[in-house]
């Protein structure tokens, strides 16, 4: 009987390094010759890139505000069905959700996928207040197993025993780890975050760096051992790739400055019928033959000079998308296709294909969960008789896009968010969509598909004409 092991890593509270440890422990699991599919619960992007390349396996998105618990269930089994661990990374607290209930928070995914919890503890002056904290973590919620916890952030080996005597002397919790205060373990932050694990040419020997730390001071083989289970996961189905006689691609900015991808949006493309093809917006001066373009999020405001620089790429990009090439763009791909970005008293040029001005601001504009209604000018819609399904999404953007003209189309209304204008969100210009909206591809959102159809419909409507520059589709008059 084959085992396994399963658990999720959160805190008591945000920032109190589970992250850096998440990188850790899948990192020296990963050098122990394990399989890892490393998970991240909530819509973040950046952490998932760092999970990623600590284990060698492209880190998903758990996520219960956007996607049902059954979706969930079934997701977890896709990707973690041939795993020999499954590693959980929550975000802020433990219990911290929403709603009252906590219907979206760690504790919540653990229940759903029956994980135990390892509880990351910043020690940053406590001693005999860890045993009333452990306690009442416990005693909130008996359908929670916290199997252990590791303390972080410790001041010193005096510290550590203090704090471990107290946890023993006053609960049955093991301390299955116990984590020095080093400052070189800590993960570089910056104004969204963390700094991406694709922006950091280091990244590979920091990681190195934190899990050498982590199997050091973290009994890797109890946190095995409590994590084992003989249980397997279901077997997925086979994905049914969907496609026409003609192949169909779509090029995708990807590089330090656009990186915000979910890996199970790109594989719903794939599935869609799309080839995808890869582009780097800093150095590659052609834009490559294709059908469909996705500029997904990212940090273009860190690398305005290398953008500005690459006038042969941005002209082309203008030229396809004046010329009617179906494109969609997320955050920084917004920003990138308007026409000047603005940040710490310079300006540059972007591709202009938006008549807008981005400016960054020092606080965040948007910031959270957001719900969409699709307008009658989405152009991803078969029809006007197509049902409109109110969609949930998130933003997170410290930018707002300036001097529109006051004739723009919009392809969404917002409920709940703040999106371009705090009612409305998703310019629409010719056959393209630029949103601060991140989606994400569930089965009440299927972007992908509805946008691969779109693709399908504008190419395949083009005669004689270049691959990357077919014409527009009648563009209706908007109706904002």
């Amino acid at each position: 009987m084959t085992t396994a092991h399963r658990f999720l890593v959160s805190a008591t509270h945000r920032s109190s390094g589970k992250t850096t440890l998440s990188i850790g422990l899948a990192a020296a699991l990963k050098a122990r010759g394990l399989t890892v599919q490393p998970f991240k619960k909530g819509p973040d992007y950046i952490d998932p890139l760092w999970l990623s390349a600590a284990a060698g396996r492209r880190c998903r998105n758990l996520d219960l505000f956007l996607t049902p618990p059954g979706e969930i269930e079934t997701y977890f089994a896709r990707h973690g069905f041939d795993a020999d661990v499954c590693l959980a990374e929550g975000n802020m607290g433990l219990y911290d959700g929403l709603d009252l209930e906590g219907s979206n928070s760690n504790a919540a995914v653990a229940k759903l996928l029956g994980l135990p919890v390892v509880l990351v503890l910043d020690t940053r002056g406590m001693t005999r207040g860890v045993a009333p904290m452990i306690l009442g973590y416990q005693a909130f919620d008996s359908e929670i197993k916290i199997a252990g916890v590791i303390l972080n952030k410790l001041a010193g080996h005096r510290h550590e025993s203090k704090l471990r005597a107290v946890i023993e002397h006053y609960t049955d919790v093991p301390v299955i780890g116990a984590v020095q205060n080093d400052p070189r373990l800590t993960l570089v932050e910056r104004h969204l975050g963390l700094m991406p694990a694709n922006e950091t040419h280091a990244a590979q020997r920091h990681i190195n760096e934190i899990a050498g730390a982590v199997a050091e001071q973290v009994d890797i083989d109890t946190l095995l051992q409590f994590s084992a289970t003989t249980t397997p996961l279901p077997r997925p189905q086979p994905q049914v790739i969907v496609g026409g006689s003609k192949p169909l691609t779509i090029a995708v900015a990807q590089d330090a400055a656009f990186g915000f991808y979910y890996a199970d949006d790109l594989d719903a493309l794939q599935a869609a019928g799309a080839q995808l093809v890869f582009f780097d917006a800093l150095k590659d001066p052609r834009l490559p033959p294709c059908d469909g373009l996705f500029i997904g999020g990212g940090f273009p405001e860190s690398f305005l000079d290398e953008l500005e620089a690459n006038a042969t790429l941005r002209g082309e990009i203008l030229d396809a998308i004046e010329g009617g090439l179906p494109t969609y763009a997320e955050c920084g791909g917004l920003m990138y296709l308007a026409r000047s970005i603005e940040w710490q008293g310079k300006t540059r040029r972007m591709v202009g294909a938006i008549s807008g001005n981005v400016v960054m601001h020092p606080k965040p504009v948007g910031r959270g969960y957001v719900v969409l209604q699709p307008s009658a000018e989405h152009p991803w819609r078969s029809g006007n008789n197509e049902p409109v399904p109110t969609l949930k999404a998130h933003e997170f953007h410290y930018s707002s896009i300036e001097n529109l003209p006051a004739d723009t189309c919009y392809a969404y209304t917002m409920s709940r968010g703040h999106g371009i204008d705090g009612k409305r969100d998703g310019i629409v210009h010719k056959n393209l969509l630029a949103s601060y909206t991140h989606l994400r591809a569930t089965a009440g959102c299927d972007w992908p598909a509805k946008f691969v159809n779109f693709v399908r419909t504008v190419r395949d409507s083009v005669q004689n004409k270049p691959s990357h520059q077919p014409p527009g589709q009648e563009i209706k008059p908007c109706s904002n």
